[in-house]
């Protein structure tokens, strides 16, 4: 299997980058795909471990951190026909498990690659630039629709379009079952449309799953508030699953935080998408701006940089937590991730066009100065020796006229289980099955972000075809 030794003779070569002057002057992809005979090469790098952690799928130890593909895909089966050029028969297997590589081959942070056992010794192989490859082919050649499900088949309402609902979507109907997904914003996609940005994921991408799921018979009903016709919904489905994603944000209660020119992550970054459909400008912008981001994980890289798309004058990003090393042995935490200085795209791009990373590592935001709108942001220097606390004498403030506050999510909102009348689910209960159906309504599951609380977004499809297993054989 494979190119015997390869790993010894190919080194690592990972996907290009455009030029940040070139990438902040549009909204296309900032990467660069290696040519298809590049990336045959990278894949005959995979050993064909006995134990391959790639695909193993889990949380590592007793720490939040997934190591190996969240969806268990055959990665050195796969990575084996993809070297040996049999490019449709690795998508056939790549889709046995995930349902859309285009997406995870673009926003999955791969933690298949921090657990691959050639990480121990070299750099591990380029397993999320190949599934990109075979995605991207499979569409260049013709992606077939489903077969759409009889008319008189189970009636299955999905509530909402991210991630978890599309896959439930595409699950359900391959086992025949109708499915409609109802979506709250004006188009489907959710987190894929509206939460991550163009240049990260093309929203062509999104719509041609979009169509191809349309074409398979699955109904999208979007400008809908579903939690404002649950008793509808619960009569004339056979099955309602939750999947609108935890959409509700971390806030900080600090002084100032009523001044206007201060948004949550994904406000900003829905509004910009939005501009972008609509082709108007956006009414949060950052231009000519000083723009300060608060919070450190991959949606406030995606604040960063979109506000260098829209022209800001400077972007800072405050980081509670420490500059990790710029390296660390792989003995010391593999399978799991290891925490070391890395760069985001957004940083990279910032560093290129002003000369430093945008980042301030170990600083707490205190508060927001301003008459009405905000016009700086005071920050303070923390210290981790004895436990995390604040330095005395270090605060100060630097200059700020849009803030963007990206410390995450809490779950989702409680208004969508009062409305179909469910608890809201523990994180660690592994049961997707919220209500059972009784007085002739339909039985109620959630899966994905509404089940697990914010997570990857493979992690949440993998939830999702769980989740999808179970309705099946409710139904069936």
């Amino acid at each position: 299997m494979g190119r015997t030794g390869a790993y010894l003779q190919v080194a690592r070569k990972e996907h290009g980058v455009r030029s940040a002057d070139e990438a902040v002057a549009d909204y296309e992809e900032f990467t660069v795909p290696l040519s298809a005979d590049e990336q045959r090469e990278q894949a005959s790098r995979c050993m064909n471990c006995g134990v391959a952690f790639c695909q193993s799928g889990g949380l590592f130890d007793d720490i939040a951190a997934m190591t190996g593909c969240p969806l268990r895909n055959l990665i050195p089966e796969v990575n084996d026909l993809l070297y040996r050029g049999r490019l449709d028969e690795a998508y056939e297997r790549l889709k046995l498990t995930n349902p859309f590589p285009e997406f995870t081959g673009r926003v999955c942070p791969a933690p298949c690659e921090t657990a691959c056992n050639l990480g121990l010794h070299d750099d591990a192989v380029t397993i999320h630039d190949n599934e990109r490859l075979l995605a991207d082919y499979a569409w260049e050649h013709g992606m077939q629709p489903l077969v759409p499900a009889d008319s008189a088949a189970p009636l299955v309402s999905v509530i909402g379009s991210g991630p978890a609902g599309l896959a439930l979507a595409w699950e359900l109907t391959r086992c025949g079952l109708r499915v409609r997904v109802y979506e709250k914003d004006e188009r489907p996609g959710g987190l894929l449309s509206y939460g991550i940005p163009s240049m990260k994921l093309p929203k062509q991408i999104v719509r041609q799953r979009i169509e191809l799921m349309e074409q398979s018979g699955i109904e999208f009903i979007c400008n809908v508030d579903a939690t404002e016709h649950a008793d509808k919904l619960l009569a004339e489905s056979d099955a309602v699953i939750l999947a609108a994603g935890a959409n509700v944000p971390r806030d900080i209660g600090i002084a100032g935080r009523n001044l206007t020119g201060i948004h949550f992550a994904l406000e900003y970054l829905g509004e910009v998408t939005r501009s972008q459909f609509e082709d108007r400008e956006a009414s949060i912008d950052a231009d000519g701006k000083d723009v300060v981001v608060i919070g450190g994980g991959d949606t406030g890289v995606d604040c960063v940089a979109c506000a260098l798309r829209q022209g800001a004058k400077s972007v800072t990003q405050v980081i509670r937590a420490q500059r990790p090393p710029a390296s660390c042995e792989a003995f010391e935490c593999w399978p799991a991730p290891r925490k070391t200085y890395e760069q985001g795209y957004g940083h990279r791009e910032a560093e290129e066009l002003f000369g430093e990373d945008p980042r301030l590592w170990a600083t707490d935001t205190i508060g927001f100065v301003g008459d009405d709108a905000v016009e700086a942001v005071r920050i303070q220097d923390l210290s981790y020796e004895g436990g995390r606390h604040l330095l005395e004498g270090t605060e100060h403030d630097i200059p700020a006229q849009l803030v963007l506050i990206a410390k995450g999510f809490l779950g989702a909102q409680d208004s969508l289980f009062d409305a179909f009348g469910v608890e809201q689910p523990l994180r660690e209960d592994q049961v997707h099955l919220l209500r059972a159906g009784a007085d002739g309504t339909a039985p109620v599951f959630a899966a994905g972000d509404v089940r697990m609380g914010s997570t990857l977004v493979a992690t949440a499809i993998a939830d999702a075809l769980a989740c999808a297993d179970e309705v099946y054989a409710a139904l069936a």
